[in-house]
């Protein structure tokens, strides 16, 4: 694992919150990066929770959370993560301004992950025509019927095409979060978060 002096700074990672967003879906990763250390206990990555106007959201199943920024007030990102949910999938996929939003910020930051249902969201953007991607089980087909020119990958916890990432459904966005760790760490930092979390994965 790498020391503190092996790193400049912290890989500022932004969260999108908004209503109905699924839980795990934004909970997972946030642990995973959250617990992403140096072995002398130096955080490796800074994580960020944004929403459309910074207001209090209204997760599912009527989880409250108070995210950190608005969107226009946020720092520089090196990863943003898009969750999914029914807010991903019935209400912010139909926002013109988170969609322009996202589409921008896909030129500006190196990952654009989604998780989950997360993967219409982008491709209602554009962002993974004529690329592989995967989403909830539930939702595979609907990716496949309203964004034709995705590649869709059944059977998968994540794809990884580079600046794009998408996860398969809900807790897969653990499988993503560590999966970033390992490429952008090492996959000992991986193993360490795995261990601290108690989560049967294997890497």
């Amino acid at each position: 694992m790498p020391t503190n002096s092996d790193i400049a700074q912290r890989y500022q990672v932004g969260i999108l919150l908004f209503d109905e967003v699924e839980v795990m879906d934004f909970a997972g990763p946030f642990e995973v990066f959250s617990l992403a250390e140096t072995v002398d206990k130096q955080k490796l990555f800074q994580v960020h929770t944004l929403s459309p106007d910074g207001e209090l959201i209204s997760a599912r199943n009527g989880l409250k959370v108070q995210p950190d920024y608005a969107i226009q007030d946020m720092p520089i990102l090196d990863i943003l993560i898009i969750p999914g949910g029914y807010g991903a999938e019935e209400i912010i996929i139909h926002d013109p301004v988170i969609i322009e939003w996202i589409r921008t910020q896909a030129t500006q930051v190196k990952v654009l992950a989604s998780i989950c249902t997360g993967a219409l969201v982008l491709a209602e953007a554009g962002l993974l025509d004529g690329r592989e991607a995967t989403t909830h089980w539930m939702d595979l087909d609907r990716l496949q019927q309203d964004y034709p020119e995705v590649i869709v990958k059944s059977g998968v916890k994540f794809v990884d095409q580079g600046s794009i990432m998408t996860s398969a459904g809900i807790s897969a966005g653990i499988h993503l979060a560590l999966h970033i760790v390992s490429k952008w760490v090492n996959i000992e930092c991986a193993r360490t978060v795995i261990r601290r979390m108690d989560i049967d994965i294997e890497m």
